[in-house]
């Protein structure tokens, strides 16, 4: 081994070690330990339909059961407006309505892009449209929305858009800096409410989105699945990781959300036709409590848990309420 080699090598472990002592101190220095998260979930009528439930059931017994009372609701372009002059907001009337009975606070995502597969939720009369037409159509749908809604008592805040910058999942047309700051800008001169942008907590650096709105979501995933590997797990990820990288980006912990928390399986096919077995290989009743546990070390202000529909699903549908029961606590 050569000079320079030995020099290069030694520079490298120094890095590391100085490296690994920053982040334990940093770990330390932001974490505090009398600090709880607050849970909530996202409830999606369109996913409650594809697992083959009456969505209203689900719904109400989420806010009646369980007893949860923060949640965030998606708003689907293609359901809310079905025909090119034609909104129906029913649905979305009633869960907010449901909510305001039931004292719960609610997010409500607006834009195009929104959580569930294929995130970009077009309608029919909508596909193969130029951009340029489509964009002033996008932006008139999210004012409808809001103004909509600004009023009611159960909105506690605005999301715009899900995810917007992950351009490699879903099936929508990429996004730019410019196209969120104009929807950020646009709910905001409509209402005083925060407003939260989100991004991948295992597969993005955060930036620019956490510097745009008042609110910061990640996703939170420790096993995911694709099609060349199977089933990926996050071991070496800590908690400290999100709150250490929150510190950096300087987003108070306060303004920090973990907007995606899973607690439902990766299913690699349809989910009500994935076997059980090969479901609770992502999830199950321990799997939930050890990802709830460890969202509650990252300091963040509050979780939204991912797959409450697919909770009731396997209570209602295959008897089976061990995952139903152990989240049942963090709603206390």
């Amino acid at each position: 081994m050569g000079k320079k080699t030995k020099i290069v090598l030694k520079i490298i472990f120094f890095a590391i070690v100085i490296g690994a002592i920053v982040y334990y101190v940093l770990a330390a220095y932001t974490y505090n330990s009398n600090k709880k998260i607050v849970y909530g979930v996202t409830f999606s009528k369109k996913f409650a339909n594809q697992m083959n439930l009456d969505w209203e059931k689900t719904y109400t017994a989420i806010l009646d059961d369980l007893k949860v009372r923060y949640l965030r609701i998606p708003t689907y372009w293609d359901e809310i407006q079905p025909e090119k002059d034609i909104y129906n907001f029913n649905d979305i009337d009633w869960q907010l309505n449901e909510a305001v009975k039931r004292d719960v606070r609610v997010a409500i995502v607006v834009g195009r892009r929104q959580p569930r597969w294929p995130e970009c939720h077009d309608p029919a009369w909508a596909k193969g449209m130029d951009e340029k037409i489509l964009r002033p159509i996008i932006l008139d749908n999210i004012k409808k929305v809001v103004e909509r809604y600004k009023n009611n008592k159960a909105v506690e805040f605005w999301q715009v858009e899900n995810e917007p910058f992950l351009d490699f999942f879903g099936e929508c047309t990429k996004m730019t800096k410019k196209d969120v700051q104009e929807e950020v800008d646009l709910v905001k001169s409509l209402d005083s409410r925060k407003v939260m942008l989100t991004d991948s907590g295992e597969l993005s650096t955060w930036f620019p989105l956490i510097k745009m709105g008042d609110l910061f979501g990640t996703t939170l995933y420790r096993v995911t699945w694709n099609n060349y590997i199977g089933y990926w797990r996050y071991y070496v990820l800590f908690p400290s990781y999100y709150r250490i990288k929150a510190y950096l980006w300087g987003k108070p912990q306060e303004a920090m959300y973990v907007a995606e928390l899973q607690a439902e399986p990766w299913f690699p096919h349809d989910p009500p036709n994935t076997p059980l077995d090969q479901q609770f290989k992502s999830m199950n009743a321990k799997m939930l409590v050890d990802n709830a546990e460890f969202a509650n070390k990252t300091n963040f202000f509050r979780a939204y848990f991912w797959g409450v529909e697919w909770w009731y699903w396997l209570k209602t549908v295959k008897n089976d309420n061990s995952v139903w029961e152990a989240a049942r606590k963090y709603f206390k």
